[in-house]
């Protein structure tokens, strides 16, 4: 290995972009079901933000160092590796420490990077299209011939989610804060600017009352009765996060209990390795081919250095961005 050292970020306290910072530590060492690679580039994530703010921290015994989304080139495997080999091109869900030169991520949630397709697209894979996969068609069970609702359509998830059930077939509405991001997502969906519309009754308008099957959701409660008018028999509702409020004051069982609706949610960082391997083989198995053939690739934003990791944040914290933020190192 050409160096012993490595530079890492670091999250000096809770707070704004500012909190952020450098250090020089030991090169991580590939455990017997790891890989250990060399960082091309990271993915800016809105649980990054979320941990900055000391709003969402990493459970008991994991890296504190943000990051969860790399690509690179192996550098190293562990023992019990047998997937990849050093020198191979991959892209992996890590566990934290991904804003680094190196980062070690278990064999099981990495994948290879298929010819044709950039480190910085690789980079901004592993997160939103784990997440969108588990959520929208693992819990939510979107299927070809449904009708997808995306909350938050121009942020990574919602983007990669719009690519994949297009790809797949699967009409879509979503939900967008200006006319500007409207237009910047029309090539995918149906986008309603929700300041200006009303979503509800556009979707009603739309499909005469028929409403939608599947509803991805990261606003919460705010949106909660909309949703559960929108949804068809069996329609399943599905919950990432709550940025407008977690708690809902009031709900309408009867609507629960007459559309058989399904109400869940979930958070990836809480999932057990078994879990994520399962979402890496359905990824593998489905979504890897249209990224060989160029399609369903990452919409990336706006790239920054590695020593402009406080600038890629402070982006994120604008909420302007449609689609993804990467950090490239090399």
């Amino acid at each position: 290995m050409s160096q012993e050292i490595m530079q890492q970020v670091i999250i000096t306290e809770s707070g704004g972009p500012e909190k952020l910072a450098y250090e020089a530590v030991a090169i991580p060492i590939a455990q017997a079901d790891e890989v250990l690679i060399k960082v091309h580039a990271f993915g800016i994530n809105r649980p990054d933000i979320l941990q900055r703010q000391g709003l969402y921290p990493m459970p008991k015994g994991v890296t504190p160092v943000p990051g969860l989304e790399v690509a690179g080139i192996v550098e190293a495997v562990g023992s019990g590796v047998t997937k990849f080999k050093v020198g191979d091109k991959v892209c992996g869900l890590t566990n934290g420490g991904g804003y680094a030169e190196y980062c070690v991520v278990p064999e099981s949630q990495t994948l290879s990077i298929p010819e044709g397709v950039s480190f910085t697209q690789a980079a901004a894979i592993p997160e939103t299209f784990f997440t969108v996969w588990a959520n929208v068609f693992q819990m939510g069970q979107a299927k070809e011939g449904e009708t997808v609702l995306i909350h938050g359509g121009t942020s990574g998830i919602g983007t990669t989610a719009l690519m994949l059930c297009k790809a797949l077939n699967i009409k879509t509405f979503a939900t967008v804060g200006t006319d500007e991001k409207v237009q910047s997502i029309s090539h995918l969906t149906t986008a309603i600017n929700y300041k200006t519309q009303d979503f509800e009754q556009v979707i009603n308008e739309k499909t005469e009352n028929a409403g939608v099957d599947v509803i991805l959701d990261m606003v919460g409660a705010p949106y909660l009765e909309k949703n559960l008018n929108l949804l068809r028999r069996d329609g399943r509702l599905v919950y990432i996060a709550f940025l407008g409020g977690r708690k809902a004051k009031e709900i309408n069982l009867g609507h629960i209990m007459m559309k058989r609706l399904t109400i869940t949610g979930s958070t990836m960082r809480a999932r057990s390795t078994a879990e994520k391997a399962e979402i890496a083989q359905g990824l593998e198995d489905t979504v890897v081919p249209f990224w060989a053939k160029g399609e369903c690739l990452p919409m990336i934003y706006k790239t920054f250095k590695f020593d402009q990791t406080q600038a890629a944040h402070a982006c994120m914290d604008t909420g302007e961005h449609v689609g993804k933020i990467v950090v490239d190192i090399i």
